[in-house]
């Protein structure tokens, strides 16, 4: 089974994240890149659906665990890889020519919440799993791009106590504050989601210039003023 499948239901493409608890290491970004890259370029897909496997995480973020004997030897070169292979991502499903939509199965923490961010549409279930960006306690600043990302989704009288404090919020309580649409117990979760996608009929490319003069903001930034961050080949992996 692959750490990322997809499947087509109609019109959408429901792609669900199957390497445990979803954390960003090379390997898991670049094989979401190649299933974005199938989807778009191999199927009519009108609407992408993003969904996780594990009974409680949709994503943990970056692999700590893979990261830190990196880091401690000092191999900037292979972080300085990874980071731009994450922007990537991150900018990939930003810009994806098609309604996007993160169906939030569980916990999103750090990376994983910074992603549901540079979706078009969130859900999240309501029964279980916090959105969370913990970065200020584990030492991992935002970079430039990432501030600009969360600041689309997220109502600033919220992302002052989510990015530092690392507050973390409950489905219902990202209801209220309107960073998810809805938030639904887990088997109502994915009927909810797969009915708004099937009703996303949008010509692509039409979409895509929508999003192109949304988002060109956060795309400058990221060009402009990440690569002074990434190009460093340090990252703060903890106190």
């Amino acid at each position: 089974m692959s750490m990322i499948e997809y499947a087509l239901d109609g019109s959408v493409a429901v792609v669900t994240l199957n390497s445990g608890e979803n954390r960003f290491n090379i390997r898991f970004v670049e094989r979401f890149l190649t299933v974005l890259d199938e989807i778009e370029h191999g199927t009519d897909a009108d609407a992408l659906v993003v969904r996780s496997a594990h009974e409680k995480i949709f994503c943990n973020g970056i692999d700590l665990d893979w990261l830190r004997p990196i880091a401690e030897a000092g191999e900037r070169e292979t972080i300085r890889e990874f980071c731009r292979i994450l922007n990537r991502l991150l900018g990939r499903i930003l810009m994806y020519p098609m309604p996007t939509i993160a169906a939030i199965t569980g916990h999103a923490f750090a990376g994983g919440a910074i992603m549901c961010c540079c979706f078009d549409f969130r859900f999240m279930r309501s029964d279980r799993g916090f959105f969370c960006f913990p970065e200020v306690d584990l030492g991992i600043p935002f970079w430039p791009g990432m501030v600009a990302m969360v600041k689309k989704a997220i109502p600033a009288q919220i992302l002052d106590d989510l990015y530092y404090l690392g507050t973390r919020l409950t489905g219902r309580e990202c209801e209220e504050h309107r960073i998810v649409r809805r938030a639904l117990p887990m088997d109502e979760l994915m009927p909810e989601v797969l009915a708004f996608a099937k009703s996303l009929r949008k010509n692509r490319a039409y979409y895509s210039a929508q999003k192109e003069r949304m988002n060109r903001g956060i795309i400058r930034i990221m060009e402009e003023e990440d690569p002074a961050v990434i190009e460093t080949g340090k990252i703060s992996v903890g106190p």
